[in-house]
């Protein structure tokens, strides 16, 4: 097995193993030939095709696909039909290549040990049509129906339109904050669209809130105002819950970094799984395959806090000195001192 087959099966795995289905936009985003924020631009329909956002070609892109099958077959997996639909105004089926068939790609693959009704729940949720999506722009843009402009633009023929030229011009924006009350004003709405924004410096699309008709608003006011002290006890359950679950991954990730490196100080795991493994963070410790505890991305947190902890790199920032470059300079400090922590023994550097 070639080291890129070991990488797509690597990706494979930690998606089976947290969801228990695999997709090819798993696998291409496993080995960072994509990152999300490129199958969500692909999504709101604003790409032609996914390969012109991939770091690779579609021939690449198509072999790591044959891998994925192929594994998939070995794991005794079950095949099953992704419908891929554009979150645009037009809902135009999205296309992964540029040329030729990418009938491969919509192909997902379901764990034998997953139950009928789960089956079914993914089912339903693979053949629903994504929500609409309206993007806040940060750049000029101009309408391709009207050529004016507006606050939110949407996707409609490969081209950005605006709310009039899109009739969702008398939707309303509710702002993002309030669970309740944005599910249910979404489900009294006839009509209604996710609003993004792209945060440049998490490299991602974030969710602001949703439009929705003025009539499903206050309709979710009411009904939300008539049960808050049964949501707020059940917020605070949840919240206990979630902190309990934080506090056992961060105690089995801290146990991994341990067996991987006995010469890691326990402390110093326990520090690690804690910073890494933060709900909310967007650090390594928080990926698919983190929560899985793949040795690869567990490597890729202890290798982050020798970085910022053990090295000069943070000076070397401070001081101007390239990101690219200051890592080349501290590359053989990180080397020193993962080879001491691999050492069963060893003591803190």
């Amino acid at each position: 097995m070639s080291k890129l087959e070991r990488r797509i099966v690597e990706a494979a795995e930690a998606a089976l193993a947290q969801r228990r289905f695999v997709t090819a936009i798993d696998v291409l985003t496993g080995v960072r030939w994509l990152h999300a924020r490129h199958v969500d631009t692909w999504r709101q329909g604003r790409a032609a095709t996914l390969e012109e956002l991939s770091a690779v070609d579609g021939a690449k892109m198509a072999d790591a696909v044959a891998v994925l099958r192929r594994w998939a077959l070995g794991k005794g997996l079950t095949a099953g039909e992704s419908a891929y639909v554009s979150g645009g105004r037009d809902r135009g089926e999205l296309r992964f290549l540029s040329t030729g068939d990418d009938s491969a790609f919509r192909i997902h693959w379901i764990s034998p040990d997953m139950s009928e009704a789960r089956r079914r729940q993914l089912a339903e949720r693979q053949s629903k049509a994504p929500d609409l999506v309206a993007v806040e722009s940060q750049q000029a843009w101009e309408c391709a129906g009207c050529g004016g402009t507006g606050p939110y633009l949407i996707m409609e023929n490969a081209g950005p339109h605006c709310l009039t030229c899109a009739d969702m011009d008398h939707l309303v924006f509710l702002p993002a904050g309030d669970a309740a009350l944005s599910r249910r004003a979404k489900k009294e709405s006839g009509l209604a669209a996710v609003v993004v924004r792209f945060n440049s410096r998490r490299k991602r699309y974030e969710r602001l809130g949703i439009l929705v008709e003025e009539a499903a608003l206050a309709l979710a006011e009411e009904r939300c105002l008539a049960d808050e002290e049964v949501r707020l006890r059940r917020r605070e359950r949840d919240r206990e819950r979630r902190a309990g679950e934080d506090v056992e991954f961060q105690a089995r990730m801290a146990g991994e970094i341990v067996r991987l490196f006995p010469g890691c100080p326990p402390e110093r795991a326990e520090e690690i799984s804690r910073h890494a493994g933060h709900r909310g963070s967007g650090r390594v410790g928080r990926t698919a395959a983190a929560r899985v505890l793949d040795e690869n991305a567990i490597t890729l947190a202890v290798v982050a806090s020798i970085r910022h902890l053990d090295t000069d790199y943070d000076r070397l920032l401070m001081s101007g000195v390239p990101r690219a470059e200051a890592r080349d300079r501290i590359r053989a400090d990180i080397d020193r001192v993962l080879g001491r922590w691999r050492a069963v023994g060893a003591g803190e550097p």
